[in-house]
């Protein structure tokens, strides 16, 4: 990751930045494209800029960021074939989009008509800027497709709703009709085909490239959204709940047909996942499986045979926590060939906390003094480890102070994550009480708005022979959000949640590592905490981890909401016998040290869990029938 701060400054048509000397930083620009971009190898386009949340969308900001790390995670992506993107230029959307609409893209009831609900000033315009850089990564694609006749993927973009003078469905911009206007500018004068997999129609793209014939515009989407009439355009509604079996049949019915009859000489791919059955906002049943069955038919037809044909990817739709992996297998299979597995979120957040510790040196971090530059040693960055003489009342861990810990959330992008969500003026205090030093991280203002809550202690008896941290309470609102009608609460819940679970895990895991901590213990409450990161998490019992397994196992398909009702009204009961089972509360840890790992998740630990889910055979009984309603 750190590669792409070293990469040139290259302005979204390819041109450098001014400041940086346009045509030297160019000709190295090419030089170093062109001298890894063989045409069998795919180039990525990202900026960090990607990571912006836009409230109320359930887009998940960091999918590029994670997508990312698992491939130079796995060693699969080279430095050199990462490429910074930047904003799309004004005159670049210009020649898409209306000027008046264009001046009023930001104001808010153009934004509340695309988004469908209303933002503040300040995110209304971070909304612009996203779609704006994302547009120029949409740009940077094409134009070095086209220019090295390789494929190259924009981990962003795929606003396929915006037409001309107007926005819808999360888009302001149509970055791929900005971006091929863009290239013909340029000198390209090719005909340019666009595959549109998202599970929404690509209306607005059609709409832009109706009256073009050198523009095949080709979808495969629930529901049409507009006119289908074009002078090249297939347009083909399936309806909702489209399984692997039709989906493929369709696309492989339709497409090789297009392709040979229109011969284009570029393609622009616009590889939406929210046809996957896990995803949050879709109404299709495609499984992982048959989305990237879809990925490689699409690019061996693009790329298979004689065609080789220069082809831009961008991400679009896919909606929820895990639909940056569907991205990945494709992304992976481009540079391999193969079929890899990424890992789970939970895993990947986990990384990148552990790369930021290890990254981080003490020198980096600042000291106290008015009147030099911060410099805080090791030690006073982590106190003396487990040495009881340094514990104090009043240190997070018995070792940070609040400036230490303040210190560790900038560092780590904690605290810019919730900046990123709203919250501009946060206050982080570490505060003594009965129970032992508290960690908060408030908004301050009117009202003055509690964010953080997070009680922890370091304990050498809980998990005899290490010593871990154990958290006593950990709290995550966003009390500006309300629960929207018919969204269901979790027990416990007074606002919606942050969002930052496996962000605040991944920190104490990495602030645990430094100061030499063997893992993070707690208990959970409720059913809905336990079976939160399980990839990552287990019960230190064998016992408790087979019972909490079944039950995972037999409430599989309800809502987190859903299976704590089914558990609180006792539907879940012991095959046979009727007993009730019941969640109960049981010490959960994540490990974080070789030797603890090893106890948790090694050969003796697994055979005894599995011993003890043998035991137990569980069923789900029925929900109630609703009481009927009285005659009047």
């Amino acid at each position: 990751m750190e590669a792409l701060l070293a990469l040139p400054e290259v302005d979204a048509a390819g041109w450098s930045h001014p400041r940086q000397g346009t045509r030297a930083l160019l000709s190295r620009f090419w030089r170093r494209v062109r001298r890894y971009a063989h045409p069998s190898n795919a180039l990525v386009v990202y900026h960090p800029g990607y990571e912006h949340a836009i409230p109320g969308v359930p887009l998940d900001p960091g999918r590029g960021e994670k997508i990312l790390r698992f491939l130079f995670d796995e060693h699969l992506l080279r430095p050199e074939a990462l490429l910074r993107a930047r904003p799309a230029t004004l005159e670049a959307l210009l020649r898409v989009h209306d000027p008046a609409y264009l001046e009023a893209v930001v104001h808010e009831h153009s934004l509340t008509r695309v988004l469908g609900f209303r933002l503040t000033d300040r995110d209304a315009l971070r909304v612009v800027e996203l779609q704006r850089l994302m547009t120029g990564g949409t740009i940077l694609a094409t134009r070095v497709a086209w220019r090295t006749g390789g494929v190259v993927v924009n981990l962003g973009g795929g606003f396929h709703h915006a037409g001309s003078d107007s926005g819808g469905g999360f888009c302001l911009f149509n970055d791929v009709a900005v971006a091929i206007a863009e290239a013909r500018q340029r000198g390209f004068d090719g005909k340019v085909l666009v595959v549109d997999l998202d599970l929404h129609d690509g209306n607005g793209t059609r709409a832009l490239f109706a009256d073009d014939p050198r523009v095949h515009t080709y979808s495969i989407h629930n529901e049409h959204w507009g006119p289908t009439e074009g002078q090249a355009t297939t347009a083909l509604a399936l309806g909702p709940g489209v399984t692997d079996d039709r989906y493929l049949a369709t696309l492989h019915g339709t497409l090789p047909s297009v392709i040979a009859s229109f011969e284009p000489d570029l393609a622009v791919y616009v590889a939406g996942t929210d046809p996957a059955e896990s995803d949050a906002l879709g109404n299709w049943r495609i499984s992982p499986g048959g989305l990237l069955a879809r990925d490689r038919f699409v690019l061996d037809q693009l790329r298979g045979g004689g065609h080789k044909l220069p082809t831009a990817v961008v991400l679009a739709g896919g909606y929820g926590q895990e639909a940056w992996r569907h991205s990945a297998r494709l992304l992976a299979f481009l540079l391999t060939g193969q079929e890899i597995e990424p890992p789970g979120s939970d895993e990947i957040v986990l990384s990148r906390y552990r790369q930021i510790g290890h990254r981080l040196r003490a020198t980096e971090l600042g000291g106290e003094s008015l009147d030099k530059p911060f410099e805080l040693t090791e030690e006073d960055l982590i106190g003396a480890g487990p040495s009881p003489s340094f514990v104090g009342s009043n240190r997070f861990l018995g070792a940070l102070g609040a400036h230490e810990v303040e210190l560790l959330l900038e560092r780590f992008g904690l605290l810019a994550r919730l900046r990123d969500r709203g919250f501009d003026d946060l206050r982080v205090t570490v505060e003594s009480g009965e129970a032992g030093p508290t960690l908060r991280i408030v908004q301050d203002g009117r009202p003055r708005q509690l964010l953080v809550e997070l009680r922890v202690r370091r304990s050498v008896s809980v998990l005899p022979g290490h010593e871990v941290a154990v958290i006593e309470w950990l709290l995550l609102q966003n009390p500006r959000l309300r629960f929207a009608s018919g969204q269901e609460r979790l027990p416990g819940q007074q606002h919606p949640g942050l969002g930052l679970l496996r962000d605040v895990l991944g920190w104490l895991s990495a602030v645990c590592e430094r100061l030499g901590l063997a893992g993070l213990v707690f208990t959970p409450s409720h059913y809905h905490s336990a079976v939160r990161s399980r990839s990552l998490l287990c019960c230190v019992d064998p016992r408790a981890e087979a019972r909490l397994r079944a039950l995972k196992s037999v409430l599989e398909g309800l809502s987190l909401a859903q299976a704590c009702q089914a558990l609180d009204e006792g539907r879940v009961r012991r095959h046979g016998t009727g007993e009730v089972v019941r969640y109960q509360p049981s010490l959960i840890a994540l490990p974080v040290s070789d030797s603890l790992r090893e106890s948790l998740f090694g050969p003796d630990y697994e055979a005894a869990v599995e011993a003890a889910r043998s035991e137990l055979d569980l069923e789900l009984s029925p929900a109630a029938a609703p009481p009927a309603a009285g005659r009047a």
